[in-house]
């Protein structure tokens, strides 16, 4: 065996030694709150299906349409021939609906932010990055040309300390607008009034707000009600809440037409297929008219924060359908997630690297999908758990 592959392997066995091994479930029905995974058949709640829409009649019914109409494939990039015309009218709708001039298409989240940051700033510039930011960012981040600097979690003082050794350069300020493994939401006001006093730009991720949060569900900046001057730049995902897939960027002329011209991310991939962006039109109708997937959202994140609150479980502070249960070790995550599958729950233990060490937890996620009487399944589920298993 060649001496690279033994050094893979070795790292592999080390870290299944360190219960940091991961493997992929396999799916066999479609996502819904309950699913036949590996076989078997579960309640899940480790979906980032926050509306339920995934698998909703409506959209099925316009991808079909979409497909009947315009194909499969969408043959080639955007800047070459695969920009379609429903692209073209879901980028007008999410830039109106966002209230930004324009919107720019994405294949994934991922891609978005590596656009987003490596495209807007040069080797003069200064990128701040809140520490607990979502991979994509970071890696952008170490991607792009500019200096990058990481503030402690949702500081603004660690972040204006930073800014005030900068004496070159634009800057730009990053931010998740929920994070993804705590939960929590982004002091984004704070963070605005941080980057008008700076001259930088702020440009928010709102992956896992968007949709889900705000009065209309246009997000975390929405319900901070901020504008698109105090917060020029957004990026939302269509693969969450909204049940499709893909990415967005909203934002002004000057920034999307940079984009479009620098992003390598952008310019150097194939276009989504065109049926996507007719479904997701579909998914935006649904956002505007049935508020009551948000409520009922919130109701249920409600109903689960204070059964666990009886339980006495350590959960994280969030506000969000995002909810982890603090474990500790990656050992201890696994044990728990193992208990629950047992009892017919599907939750996923979120270990190092994706959060630091000494932090694995259980991230408990809610769909609008799920009923009252599912959420009470979980907490009683939660409420054998033996604390202690990993240890035994």
């Amino acid at each position: 065996m060649l001496r690279i592959k033994d050094d893979l392997n070795s790292e592999l066995k080390q870290r299944k030694d360190d219960s940091l091994y991961r493997a992929r479930l396999l799916t066999e029905s479609p996502n819904a709150p309950e699913m036949i995974i590996d076989g078997e058949r579960l309640l899940a709640f480790n979906s980032n299906d926050y509306l339920g829409l995934a698998n909703h009649p409506a959209l099925k019914k316009a991808f079909i349409a979409g497909a009947e109409k315009w194909g499969v494939g969408s043959g080639s990039a955007h800047l070459v021939m695969g920009h379609t015309a429903v692209h073209h009218q879901l980028e007008e709708q999410l830039a109106a609906f966002t209230g930004r001039d324009r919107a720019l298409l994405f294949s994934s989240g991922y891609m978005a932010n590596l656009a987003m940051v490596t495209a807007l700033t040069d080797k003069n510039d200064h990128v701040f990055e809140d520490r607990l930011n979502h991979a994509s960012l970071i890696d952008a981040g170490n991607l792009a040309a500019a200096r990058m600097h990481r503030y402690q979690h949702a500081d603004v003082a660690s972040l204006q300390r930073m800014l005030n050794r900068v004496e070159s350069g634009n800057k730009m300020i990053v931010t998740d607008g929920v994070f993804s493994m705590d939960g929590d939401i982004a002091p984004i006001k704070e963070l605005s009034d941080v980057a008008q006093g700076n001259e930088a730009l702020l440009a928010v991720d709102d992956a896992h707000g968007f949709g889900v949060l705000g009065e209309s569900g246009a997000g975390s900046i929405e319900q901070a009600g901020l504008s698109s001057q105090q917060v020029p730049v957004l990026m939302g995902t269509l693969g969450k809440a909204m049940g499709c897939a893909g990415a967005f960027i909203a934002a002004d002329e000057v920034i999307i037409e940079t984009l479009i011209q620098k992003a390598r991310s952008y310019i150097y991939t194939t276009a989504q297929p065109a049926a996507i962006a007719v479904a997701t039109s579909a998914a935006l109708k649904l956002l505007e008219t049935e508020t009551w997937r948000r409520d009922h959202l919130a109701s249920l994140v409600q109903r689960f924060k204070q059964g666990a609150s009886q339980l006495g479980l350590s959960l994280m502070a969030s506000p969000t359908a995002i909810q982890p249960l603090l474990a500790g070790s990656s050992k201890q995550a696994i044990a728990w997630a193992q208990q629950l599958r047992r009892q017919g729950i599907l939750v996923t233990a979120i270990r190092p690297p994706t959060v630091p060490k000494d932090t694995a937890r259980l991230r408990i996620t809610f769909s609008a999908a799920h009923t009252e009487e599912q959420v009470d399944r979980l907490l009683d589920a939660l409420s054998q758990l033996n604390r202690d298993e990993a240890y035994a």
